[in-house]
């Protein structure tokens, strides 16, 4: 039997990617948070550790948590830190419209259900704000597009919707995807990502009512899906199986993404495991001359890299998490008056055109050709 596989630490490297514009208009941006629940918390997290960031608002229309107490609020990432936001300098509202209205705020951070995004992203777009909206960025692609054109328009005026897609800026596949872009391991041969975990207890019911979140399909698959379009492009055609379980939609997915002359794309995604199991977010990529494997079930070990003829490398890549980059880069963009490009409206509508061909190819039992997703 064989021993241990030896482990070699890397040394401390810096990824830029895409570098962030530089502050040039102006310096404190101002933010009013809709929605005070599990993703709303993880943002005040982010504000926390981002000096140009002012919360000054909050609004939920139930009145949840508008004393600033969040305790009780749990999800399935983060460090289980609950922060308690001091009031005196914050306002509190229970409709939206005042939310849009208040002179002060610069950018509106929605974090509401899924359900209510083409009514918020319009209202804030057009009361002047710029809008950070939590994934997915509508509940069909066809709602994802109105927001897209009305995001579109508020551009021309110097005003900026950003959807949250915030695995594009998780250290791991920020670090994956400059691997890919600069080749030094030769071409990707095959990828596999997955993201499974036991159905969410928290969000009032609402991501348990498939009609209104979509299941895990589109409310935890897509981040992979939208990771997979960002490294490879969209495929041309998918293959996809699953079943429901908890929430009448699609809960359990394993999709195939065909690229004329590879790489090989394999995306797993689940809400189905017994409870107990919690969350697990994975990836594996078979490069020419190297595999990457990241599971982060290991902790400060997740990120291994294998070359031939070398010790195992575990890799830790700098950052956090994706929430301090993805709002870090948005407050960057408004500060600067240039567009954000990591990640845009059109690339949240192609994210969902994907999901609805996943579940198209599981409700028919085909394969499904994809075609281009038209700006």
């Amino acid at each position: 039997m064989e021993g241990p596989i030896p482990f070699a630490r890397s040394h401390a490297f810096q990824i830029d990617l895409h570098p962030l514009p530089s502050p040039t208009l102006f310096g404190m941006v101002q933010i009013g948070i809709l929605g005070t629940g599990f993703m709303a918390v993880q943002h005040l997290k982010a504000y926390a550790r981002l000096p140009d960031a002012r919360v000054v608002a909050l609004c939920n229309p139930s009145g949840r948590n508008l004393d600033g107490n969040f305790a009780g609020i749990a999800g399935n990432v983060g460090d289980g830190a609950v922060p308690q936001l001091d009031m005196a300098s914050v306002l509190a509202y229970r409709d939206p419209g005042e939310l849009f209205a208040d002179q002060r705020i610069d950018l509106i951070d929605i974090c509401t259900p899924t359900k209510t995004h083409v009514a918020h992203c319009l209202g804030a777009l057009a009361s002047g704000k710029h809008v950070l909206v939590e994934k997915p960025i509508a509940r069909t692609s066809l709602d994802a597009r109105r927001i897209a054109k009305a995001a579109a328009l508020a551009g021309e005026r110097g005003r900026y919707l950003m959807p949250a897609m915030c695995i594009r800026f998780w250290p791991e596949y920020r670090w994956l995807k400059q691997a890919i872009v600069d080749g030094r391991y030769g071409r990707v041969l095959d990828a596999r990502f997955r993201r499974v975990a036991q159905a969410p207890s928290w969000g009032h019911g609402h991501f348990l009512q498939g009609t209104e979140s979509g299941g895990a399909l589109f409310d935890l698959h897509i981040h992979d899906v939208d990771f997979a379009q960002y490294c490879f492009g969209r495929p041309q055609r998918i293959t996809a199986s699953g079943y429901s379980k908890v929430s009448g939609a699609i809960d359990h997915v394993l999709a195939l993404y065909h690229y004329p002359g590879g790489p090989v794309v394999s995306l797993e995604g689940s809400w189905a495991m017994t409870d107990g199991f919690g969350f697990n977010m994975a990836f594996t990529v078979n490069f020419e001359h190297a595999t990457v494997d990241f599971d982060s079930g290991r902790g400060n070990e997740a990120l291994r890299l294998f070359i031939a003829g070398r010790p195992v490398e575990i890799l830790q890549p700098p950052g956090t998490d994706g929430y301090v980059g993805e709002i870090g880069y948005c407050l960057a963009a408004i500060q600067s008056g240039i567009p954000p490009t990591i990640v845009t409206p059109i690339d949240a509508v192609s994210s969902l055109e994907l999901c609805e061909t996943e579940e198209r190819s599981i409700r028919e039992g085909v394969s499904i050709e994809v075609g281009t997703c038209a700006p």
